[in-house]
């Protein structure tokens, strides 16, 4: 068979293989798709310079990994703000229309997946990574490489990262929970679940049996030259990706609330699990402007839909004690499906919701569940009380300890600092792999160091000895040699991962970050003015992280002085000519413009996206585009790269 011939056949299989994966509709029999698979393989291994880069053959599963990398996002992956109402939705376009009154919006449905970042370089796929914390994930390109949605080759040729959702179609997911019953497995909750399990598999030949479908909804870092997310994303899905079942630009609040009631109406039908609308604003250079909070862009936010609604029956009431002591109830309801997934408990906050809803077990209640949101009582259907009912009584001693409680009327608090729970939530919490990342110290662990009595608080991590953890089952020499180095291994690390892994009410890695890096080991000497001031910190950010610190800085200074923390130095840029500045890079340079990008803030430049009045410089290489035009147009300075560099000189 001759190079041309193969390229007949591959580009046949490949179309085969997309009527079959991607769009479900097989336009081949198995029998003669694998025929044409056999011979394809066959050429492409005595020819292995023939293969074709997006050739349905590379989607096998390869070797079985014993974990995975850890990889960074070359550009951070944010949240998105939730609004489920129209007075919300108009709240934050009112927000929007700060920056600019002349608005139009994106919108497209919010597929309810597992978000993944795909990084192309010379118009090959070269890494694969979940979100992870949005600023780190797991490197899970062997897997990715099996899914058929997503091109392994572009012809787009610069560095950039495409940002989508992994999702299992319903009747897929229909077809896997079924096989895993007859393998006596355990079933998935949901499709989310079924494609976040499907991605992380560490063999690949998995992923692979599995029909996983990728849609693209974002990108990150790049070179593209649009003015609106609509033309952008018409470029994205002319690079071979899925474009979704619908969108559509909007002028207002009434066209949003139109497209957001049909999507409602077509979501039964549509193929994956949809829990809302994205809106975005579509014009880049407002997205620019608008910039992000601590969490989210200010451009972006999930229009989420109304809640489903079933009726239930509140068996019992179970009690939970956290971190700071707090007694939280928690309904046990029979089991129920909600949105593809099966409901067995509910939130009810605290005892003046159960005295509000005028709840009693044996109850029938309507529960409703919306997106992430944990399940909610929201009305008893008094009219259907048989007798059976019994009253919810307000504890008056901890369910863990046996200890008094302290009542405050909202609150209910278990006072015992010894109290098992609290000692083995924070500890666990302080240990998990977004805090120190102690290896070794899970749940069990923790929970039978404190039985023993072996430690009582986060500190006394820092005193375990060998001889501690040799009498205890299960800990043999490595065992109890691993964790201790576990735990040396987190002296010095960062400040901020040590103030997240305190578990501080509102206060995320984000703000973490954001509070170490502005003021540095004085963080437990603030007050509320000088927290207020930083970007992104809220007057509810800002109580709790003052009064944590106020009644916890004896043990905040003690773990200071045991993990000696590193404390990461806010770096002032030297003066020069970008300091300060607003610049756009626009055209190929010598080098990619990530790298300059990040040049230039290191000097104290802002670089932004799109060209505007305020913009002070555009730096342009070769085929400088819309923006080189722009600055021209409206009289912004314009530099070549050469003139860049010499001005620095």
């Amino acid at each position: 068979m001759t190079k041309e011939e193969y390229g007949v056949k591959v580009e046949l299989l490949i179309k085969w293989a997309q009527a079959y994966y991607v769009m479900d509709n097989p336009i081949a029999s198995d029998e003669e798709y694998d025929q044409l698979n056999r011979i394809v393989l066959s050429h492409e291994q005595t020819h292995p310079s023939h293969t074709h880069a997006n050739s349905p053959t590379i989607r096998v599963g390869g070797m079985i990994l014993d974990g995975f990398e850890k990889a960074n996002h070359l550009s951070r992956m944010w949240s998105q703000e939730d609004v489920f109402n129209t007075k919300e939705l108009e709240d934050w376009i009112k927000r929007a229309q700060k920056v600019s009154t002349n608005l139009e919006f994106y919108c497209e449905p919010k597929f309810d997946g597992a978000s993944l970042n795909l990084i192309y370089e010379n118009g090959l796929l070269k890494q694969a990574i979940s979100r992870g914390d949005g600023s780190i994930g797991e490197d899970v390109t062997n897997n990715v490489k099996t899914i058929h949605s997503i091109p392994l080759q572009i012809t787009h040729k610069g560095l950039i990262e495409i940002r989508g959702e992994i999702v299992i179609k319903k009747h897929d997911f229909k077809k896997i929970n079924e096989l895993r019953i007859q393998n006596n497995e355990a079933s998935f909750a949901n499709p989310r679940n079924a494609a976040a399990g499907s991605l992380r598999q560490l063999d690949p030949n998995v992923t692979a049996k599995r029909k996983l479908f990728f849609n693209v909804w974002g990108i990150g870092e790049n070179s593209l030259d649009f003015e609106t997310n609509s033309s952008m994303m018409t470029y994205i899905y002319s690079l071979g990706f899925a474009k979704p079942p619908i969108q559509t630009i909007c002028q207002d609040v009434v066209g949003i609330e139109k497209i957001y009631h049909e999507i409602i109406e077509k979501r039964p039908s549509v193929e994956m699990m949809l829990d809302g609308m994205v809106v975005k604003i579509n014009q880049l250079e407002t997205q620019e402007e608008l910039g992000y909070t601590v969490k989210y862009p200010r451009w972006s936010c999930a229009y989420k839909f109304p809640a489903v609604e079933k009726t239930t029956k509140i068996r019992d009431i179970t009690l939970q004690v956290g971190r700071t002591g707090v007694i939280t109830p928690v309904a046990i309801v029979t089991p129920t499906l909600i949105d593809g997934s099966t409901v067995e408990r509910a939130s009810l906050h605290n005892f003046d919701e159960i005295a509000r809803l005028n709840l009693k077990i044996n109850d029938e209640v309507i529960i409703i569940k919306s997106g992430d949101i944990i399940p909610k009582i929201t009305k008893v259907l008094e009219d259907r009380r048989d007798g059976s009912q019994k009253d919810i009584l307000r504890p008056i001693i901890c369910p863990v300890c046996e200890q008094e409680v302290l009542d405050e009327g909202i609150l209910i608090k278990c006072q015992n600092l010894d109290c098992e729970s609290r000692v083995v939530n924070s500890i666990i919490y302080f240990a998990s792999k977004n805090c120190m990342n102690i290896d070794g110290l899970g749940n069990k662990i923790v929970e039978q160091l404190v039985n023993e009595k072996i430690i009582v608080d986060i500190l006394d991590l820092y005193s375990l000895k060998y001889e501690d953890l040799e009498k205890l089952e299960g800990f043999k020499e490595k065992k109890i040699n691993n964790l201790l180095k576990a735990i040396k291994n987190t002296k010095g690390r960062e400040l901020h991962r040590i103030i997240n892994a305190m578990g501080i009410e509102h206060i995320g890695e984000v703000a973490s970050k954001q509070i170490s890096l502005e003021f540095g080991l004085d963080l437990i000497n603030l007050d509320y003015e000088k927290l207020i001031n930083l970007e992104g910190i809220g007057e509810q950010m800002a109580n709790s992280f003052l009064e944590f610190t106020r009644v916890n800085n004896t043990l905040i200074q003690k773990l200071f002085d045991l993990i000696n923390p590193l404390v990461e130095i806010k770096i002032e840029a030297i003066e020069n000519s970008f300091k300060g500045k607003t610049v756009v890079l626009t055209g190929s340079m010598t080098k990619s413009r990530g790298l300059i990008k990040k040049e230039l803030e290191t000097l104290g430049a802002k670089v932004s996206s799109s060209v505007s009045k305020k913009t002070d410089y555009v730096i342009y290489g070769e085929d400088a585009g819309s923006k080189y035009e722009k600055a021209i147009a409206l009289s912004v300075e314009t530099l070549t790269e050469d003139q860049m560099y010499n001005l620095l000189n």
